[in-house]
């Protein structure tokens, strides 16, 4: 009997996408039951090191590195990441197996207080860690003072009544996946803040020469949302940077075409740059590529390629 055992880390948030992606493995495969897929909490260094900012330790990688070194020494089968923690440019002997049919990919803001755009309009204070969401608070209201949070959804949610914070800025993914809805004072339009690329998908690893794994994983995999993260993650490569670079990016299917939206800010925050582009779906990558070398030639000398 095949066992697995799913990597991830050990959140609360973590638990719950492990939990919907061995779900999908079991009602898709039926080789595959509760007793034979296990899952191993990780602990990560972004999980380790809470009170300081992600830009100081090492970027967003470090959110995955100990989950894929487990993978490369096959202490664990598969490695069930947040699409946008992980890294850019793979490493070569991993592969990304299935892409989860992608959630709610808006922002939210977290408060009692707010609940409209209108309320934004106001001098107000909100928790963050993503320079890209205080840039994009910032055009909608230069007065809007944005303090740097990490931790998990719970740890932000209790700081958000202890920091005497009016809201927070969260993925509604996240929000959702932890049944939180009920916190949730508004919810962006993408107009208003374009979400990061890659929000709200689940990324399911393992390695690339494991073909038993890459069956199963095949079999949850969602063709639609795959075409659209390759398409956000090629705008991605192309553009460079590191966490601090301020980047949205979204593709969506209509009309069996691919619609890319991206949005650069400058280094220094206080110029952003917009482009769309629409195409065929087969050509998801390239439309990619060519957003991230269209923003990169919007916005010229005001940004600098990492």
């Amino acid at each position: 009997m095949t066992k697995i055992t799913i990597g991830a880390r050990g959140s609360k948030l973590s638990i719950a996408y492990v939990e919907k992606v061995k779900e999908l493995l079991i009602r898709r495969n039926n080789d595959l039951n509760e007793s034979n897929i296990h899952f191993k909490p990780i602990k990560t260094t972004g999980d380790i090191n809470q009170n300081v900012k992600v830009s100081e330790i090492g970027g967003k990688k470090l959110f995955c590195k100990e989950i894929e070194e487990n993978l490369l020494k096959k202490e664990i089968d598969i490695a069930v990441h947040s699409l946008k923690d992980m890294e850019t440019e793979e490493n070569d002997k991993l592969t990304i197996g299935a892409f989860i049919k992608r959630n709610d990919f808006r922002d939210v803001i977290i408060s009692n207080k707010i609940k409209s755009l209108k309320d934004l309009q106001r001098k107000i204070v909100i928790g963050s860690s993503s320079r890209r969401r205080e840039l994009q608070l910032k055009k909608i209201n230069k007065n809007i003072s944005v303090i740097s949070m990490r931790g998990n959804i719970d740890t932000r949610i209790k700081k958000l009544d202890e920091d005497k914070l009016d809201g927070i800025i969260l993925a509604a993914a996240g929000v959702k996946s932890l049944n939180l809805d009920k916190k949730i004072g508004f919810s962006f339009k993408i107009q208003e803040v374009l979400p990061a690329a890659g929000q709200g998908i689940i990324a399911v690893q393992c390695n690339k020469n494991d073909n038993t794994i890459k069956n199963f994983l095949k079999n949850i995999n969602d063709r639609e949302t795959e075409k659209c993260a390759r398409s956000e993650r090629a705008m991605l490569e192309v553009i460079g940077g590191d966490c601090e670079t301020a980047v949205g990016g979204l593709a969506v299917v209509e009309n069996n075409n691919l619609k890319l939206t991206a949005q650069l800010f400058s280094d220094s925050g206080l110029k952003s740059y917009e482009y769309e582009m629409t195409g065929k779906i087969s050509d998801a990558i390239k439309i990619g590529k060519s957003v991230g070398e269209e923003l990169l030639k919007l916005a010229g000398s005001d940004f600098e390629k990492k």
